[in-house]
């Protein structure tokens, strides 16, 4: 298991509320747009990161990690598990605090690295089913 109840309570109550969503575009049949919908819901900013730096629930789009001009707290990643080791990386590069690889996203590789930077990891889990179960 890769992400204890008390990291995934830590990143979703102790560790900031902006969060940066890699893979989050406008077409509302990703997952993405849901569970973003859900952070926002309870108090999160939800920052997309996508190729096309699409405005999504009214929140400016970036076309990568590095292009937000602002701290991000925490990277939930939608993309691949091929590709989401080097968003990994961007994460901790640019100093977040926390990455949350989202369900079926697995890197055991990143994790390791992740973790070893000093970051808190979740991996393979969804922060719009934890989150309600915080209450």
């Amino acid at each position: 298991m890769y992400g204890d109840e008390a990291t995934v309570r830590k990143i979703l109550t102790e560790l900031g509320d902006t969060w940066a969503v890699v893979g989050l575009s406008s077409n509302r049949q990703r997952a993405a747009y849901g569970v973003a919908q859900v952070l926002q819901r309870f108090g999160k900013r939800v920052v997309p990161v996508h190729p096309k730096a699409e405005t999504v629930h009214g929140e400016q789009g970036y076309a990568s990690l590095a292009d937000i001009p602002f701290e991000v707290d925490v990277v939930d990643v939608f993309v691949n598990s091929d590709l989401a080791g080097a968003v990994a990386d961007e994460a901790v590069a640019r100093g977040a605090r926390a990455v949350w690889f989202q369900l079926d996203v697995i890197d055991e590789a990143a994790y390791e690295r992740t973790r070893a930077a000093g970051l808190e990891m979740v991996m393979d889990r969804c922060p719009a089913i934890e989150i309600p179960r915080l209450g």
